[in-house]
């Protein structure tokens, strides 16, 4: 690589320069993020894991929200109590059923 004499450039071409050396450090770091993920990914495969699974993150860094309620008839169907109700939830206040008895941990 040969030596920039920056005594010499206009403050357009140092701006320029810099400009041209953030996007490189940019690129570069995103690169070895790419390959440490992927090695890491490699790895928890190896082992017969999902890397989210081993570190408990969500897709993409969603935060998930522990469920709040449970179905009253299914267990396994749960809401986290945000957002749009969900249509069993709604039934089941539709028949009568409070939410506090439908809720995962009660006070």
């Amino acid at each position: 690589m040969s030596a920039i004499e920056l005594d010499t450039m206009s403050l357009d071409e140092l701006k320029k320069l810099r400009k041209d050396v953030d996007a490189a450090i940019k690129s570069f770091e995103d690169r070895k993020k790419k390959a440490a993920l992927a090695e890491l990914e490699a790895k928890a495969a190896e082992l017969g894991f999902n890397l989210s699974d081993l570190t408990g993150a969500a897709a993409k860094g969603r935060k998930v929200n522990p469920p709040k309620y449970r179905h009253p008839e299914n267990p396994e169907t749960t809401w986290s109590g945000r957002g749009r109700q969900p249509d069993w939830f709604k039934e089941a206040l539709a028949a009568g059923t409070k939410p506090e008895d439908m809720l995962i941990v009660k006070a």
